[in-house]
């Protein structure tokens, strides 16, 4: 199991808020933060679309990645959320072990 950051995009502050909130106290997530008014340029049915967005970065594990992708699809207010994940190749081990412990199902 590692320590993975999760982005997603959100079309405002409400859903994103929903969201992080869902996330955590659901254990998927053991932060996530959210970076307002990012600009996203994008290809969407054929045109290219502009948008002020608000930027999810969601702390997890990969082992809660998959239901986590899962809870998000569910929620999400896009017909087509993102979701793309990264493994963290290092960090504070207190906060790497804070990450794992916050999202362990069986607490």
């Amino acid at each position: 199991m590692s320590v993975v950051i999760a982005y997603c995009s959100c079309p405002d502050a409400r859903s994103a808020g929903v969201l992080a909130r869902a996330l955590v106290e659901e254990r998927l997530a053991a932060c996530v933060s959210e970076l307002p008014s990012v600009r996203s340029t994008y290809r969407w049915q054929g045109s290219v679309e502009q948008g002020e967005e608000v930027l999810l970065m969601i702390k997890t594990t990969s082992d809660r990645l998959d239901a986590l992708g899962a809870r998000l699809a569910a929620l999400h207010p896009y017909e087509l959320p993102e979701l793309i994940a990264v493994e963290a190749i290092g960090g504070l081990a207190p906060y790497l072990a804070w990450v794992a412990q916050q999202t362990r199902d069986d607490d």
